[in-house]
């Protein structure tokens, strides 16, 4: 199987990364939360080789949005939230 072949192939995992990452995130478990957002990213990447390798440049532009809340999303299940002002 040449290059392009194996690269075409790559949106099958890139979609079952996306759902499983879809499936943790919504978990209220912190760190199967935290697992989605890092499983999401690879899935960004996924997605981004795919989509260069087809030209799909507005893919690989919503991939690298995406990838961009995902981190915000690392960022945001780390730590915790602040107190909130109003059920005090």
């Amino acid at each position: 199987m040449t290059l392009p072949e194996w690269i075409d192939l790559l949106q099958w995992p890139a979609m079952a990364a996306s759902l499983l990452a879809a499936w943790l995130v919504a978990s209220s478990h912190k760190h199967r939360r935290n697992a989605g957002f890092w499983i999401f990213l690879a899935s960004n990447l996924l997605w981004a080789v795919w989509g260069w390798h087809d030209g799909a440049w507005a893919l690989i532009a919503l991939q690298v949005a995406l990838a961009a809340l995902n981190v915000r999303g690392v960022f945001k299940t780390e730590q915790p939230a602040p107190p909130d002002d109003a059920q005090a």
